[in-house]
């Protein structure tokens, strides 16, 4: 029997070496005059906002960004550097948050503005504005570029405040060959170019991980990337087509094997049971740790580089997994739920794909009680 000793309930490893090299990679598609952006919200997208932030400063990353001001106060309190902008809504408490970590925040209104010269004098700390317009996504920003112009214009004569950026943000980069895309680019471009009347210096930005791939005439000033550099496709479909390296393995391992016979059944609602006699591989892992419960009878286990089918429903703490009839599977086994294991892989492509997700939600989804293992390939 393999030793327990040398297994876990559930673990996600993850490669800080890979996020280097997947941000030099994405460096290397950048002009010299365009920075790298690393977008680490959401706790750097499941695999550790802190520990990634410092992995992509190192691969050539210069930005970080987040969403929120509490996760910009979070990564100043662990002592991360470089510039860091905070990309969603804010509060007027929110703003004197970031004011507090020394982040650049986003504006497109001009009563915000307001708010966020309160929110700098109250605090003490000038905050650099980047104004953002809504080119086509339909969320944040102002739709209209001239209500855009006149935000870049107030923000440059408060005196707390400072006009350090324009940006949007595209909502079909990941769909080569649309239209969308390209009128969204046309009617950026026009808009930062008369911003630029009232701070020359200003950093322009529009680049996901998508459209660094897609198009060099949307990398601007600056390319703000999050899922590539966690080594997942933004084009949802392989990774290491495009030289990226996935970073994230989500691990556990068999804790029971139990013989089956024809009609017995597996998981709350009976949802699966055996048509012939064969094993059963209990997993202590379960949609309390991020596996989707909409992968009943819908995903793949890697044991002892087998691929497994899981089946019945995926429960809170446990799933289980068909290891056929003749099988040599003992207690203690590894198992991989996302990752490799002697020469096969399941992807964060694929589970995405099983469950008409994209690969984002898979790797957000692992939960704080999965243990994060760093490593440095």
């Amino acid at each position: 029997m393999t030793a327990l000793a040398a297994v876990e309930r559930a673990v996600a490893r993850v490669d800080l070496g890979a996020v280097e090299r997947n941000c030099r990679r994405l460096r290397s598609l950048l002009g010299e005059s365009s920075a790298l952006c690393a977008v680490v919200k959401a706790d750097g997208y499941g695999h550790g906002d802190v520990e990634c932030a410092r992995a992509a400063l190192a691969g050539g990353a210069t930005w970080l960004a987040v969403a929120a001001g509490e996760e910009a106060a979070a990564l100043r309190a662990e002592g991360v550097d470089g510039r860091l902008l905070v990309m969603g809504a804010l509060t007027g408490a929110d703003a004197a948050t970031a004011a507090a970590a020394s982040a650049d925040v986003v504006a497109w209104d001009e009563r915000f503005v307001e708010e966020l010269s309160a929110a700098a004098e109250r605090s003490g700390h000038p905050l650099r504005v980047h104004v953002k317009l809504d080119s086509g996504m339909g969320r944040l920003g102002t739709k209209d570029p001239e209500a855009a112009l006149a935000v870049c214009e107030r923000v440059a004569r408060e005196g707390h405040l400072e006009l350090a950026g324009v940006m949007t943000h595209f909502a079909t980069a990941d769909e080569p060959g649309d239209d969308h895309f390209p009128a969204q680019l046309r009617a950026f471009s026009e808009f930062a170019a008369a911003a630029k009347r009232f701070e020359p210096t200003i950093c322009v930005h529009a680049a996901n991980s998508a459209a660094v791939f897609r198009d060099p005439e949307s990398h601007f000033d600056m390319a703000r990337c999050g899922i590539a550099i966690y080594g997942l496709d933004p084009f949802g479909r392989d990774a290491s087509a495009r030289e990226l390296e996935p970073a994230l393995e989500l691990r556990s391992y068999v804790a029971e094997v139990k013989r089956f016979e024809p009609g017995d059944s597996a998981g709350y609602g009976r949802r699966w049971s055996a048509r012939e006699p064969t094993s059963v591989g209990v997993l202590p892992i379960g949609y309390g740790d991020g596996v989707r419960r909409a992968l009943t009878n819908n995903a793949d286990v890697l044991v002892r580089g087998r691929r497994r089918p899981l089946v019945g429903t995926v429960s809170m703490d446990n799933v289980t997994i068909d290891l056929g009839v003749e099988s040599d599977v003992v207690v203690g086994d590894p198992a991989v739920l996302i990752g490799r294991q002697d020469g096969e892989r399941i992807t964060c492509e694929e589970v995405a794909s099983r469950i008409d997700t994209i690969n984002y939600e898979v790797t957000t989804a692992v939960t704080p009680r999965v243990r994060r293992d760093y490593v440095r390939s």
